[in-house]
């Protein structure tokens, strides 16, 4: 980065410091802001067209265990560990339906740091799940790049464990997407981080409601 370059220039390679047409420099970021948003948009729907079956098994399976008294974790990396705090609180205190057991494996910065500096930053979820989970669990995890050896190490103890373990991620070619401890992995087509982690939340909300439909069939037979 030459000296003096805005730190956010990457986003926006057509601004410049020198820039005096303001109506073009407009017209610029109004274009690729409507570019972004078609784009999201694309790969949402086709994320969730492309998934639905995954979605419908996920969803059938994920309401079974919360029906026995299964728990959901859930945890992720950097941005996805937002999504992940996002989903257990999304279960926990739904909008709508029944509130559902739900934790952030990301929540607890003491025990993340202390993970992080005595054991190792790739063994922090999977002890968290020792400690935490039981068979009949679930683990949900996220992940963009879906090869990060923390997450697949936690579903590989969540797999060891009996829980139902459901991988979020983006890459077809991921590491995640193609390991036997996934029972359930919704894969986003795409190699951007940003689409990916949005079409991820449209995918978490379509799953989080066919469980709850799930769940009212059941109370309903």
């Amino acid at each position: 980065m030459s000296a003096g370059a805005e730190p956010t220039g990457f986003l926006y390679p057509f601004i410049e410091s020198e820039e005096h047409d303001i109506s073009g420099l407009l017209a610029a970021l109004a274009t690729s802001a409507e570019d972004k948003i078609n784009e999201s948009r694309v790969l949402r729907a086709s994320s969730l067209a492309l998934c639905a079956d995954v979605l419908a098994h996920a969803g059938a399976d994920m309401a079974s265990r919360f029906r026995s008294g299964g728990r959901l974790f859930a945890f992720g990396n950097g941005g996805s560990a937002t999504d992940a705090e996002g989903t257990a609180q999304l279960f926990r205190r739904p909008p709508s339906g029944r509130a559902l057991p739900a934790m952030s494996l990301v929540d607890d910065r003491a025990v993340l740091t202390a993970l992080a500096n005595d054991v190792g930053y790739e063994l922090v979820f999977s002890r968290q799940i020792i400690a935490h989970a039981q068979p009949g669990d679930i683990a949900v995890g996220f992940s963009t790049s879906g090869d990060s050896v923390n997450m697949l190490r936690a579903f590989e103890e969540a797999s060891r464990r009996g829980l139902l373990t459901v991988g979020l991620c983006g890459y077809e070619r991921a590491a995640m997407a193609r390991s036997d401890a996934v029972r359930h992995c919704l894969v986003v087509a795409s190699e951007s981080v940003h689409r990916i982690q949005e079409a991820q939340d449209a995918l978490m909300l379509e799953l989080w409601s066919i469980v709850q439909q799930q769940l009212d069939q059941g109370e309903g037979t």
